[in-house]
């Protein structure tokens, strides 16, 4: 499923906190697996995986060094977020409280494809990092040097 989800896109939440996934995408993310993988990312986003590409990112989180501060934080975000959910007949899935409270998630958000995953961002938050990405200037990232557009 590796670079079948990409674009942003604005949603909103609905009053029971479900997210209603775009039809263009809803297909290809349930295609292997009905059931989708929610879960927590440490720089304040929630992700939205479909099951099967979830698998391999949790055998790896699995593998964190427990005595490692750092790491243990990112696997209690990664596996005590995790949630397995499958959308209802109208596409929608309901995120948690505890997601959306981690996330920031109130009503307006945004859908960031990454390839073989979403992220969904707050969409404030989205923009003051986004602005704040944006403004720096400087070398590219380590494997970055020969990108070009």
């Amino acid at each position: 499923m590796s670079g079948t989800f990409h674009g942003a896109t604005v949603l909103t939440l609905d009053a029971k906190g479900r997210l209603a996934i775009p039809t263009r995408h809803r297909d290809a993310l349930v295609a292997v697996s009905r059931t989708l993988v929610l879960s927590a990312h440490p720089e304040g986003c929630a992700l939205i995986y479909p099951e099967t590409a979830w698998e391999r990112v949790r055998a790896q989180v699995e593998k964190f060094p427990s005595f490692h501060p750092q790491a243990s934080w990112w696997k209690r975000l990664l596996l005590g977020f995790e949630e397995h959910t499958a959308p209802d007949a109208s596409g929608r899935v309901l995120l948690s409280s505890g997601l959306r409270l981690h996330a920031k998630l109130e009503r307006e958000v945004m859908l960031v494809g990454q390839g073989h995953y979403f992220e969904l961002w707050d969409s404030g938050v989205w923009s003051a990092k986004l602005a704040a990405a944006l403004s720096v200037s400087g070398a590219p990232p380590p494997g970055m040097e020969g990108f070009s557009l």
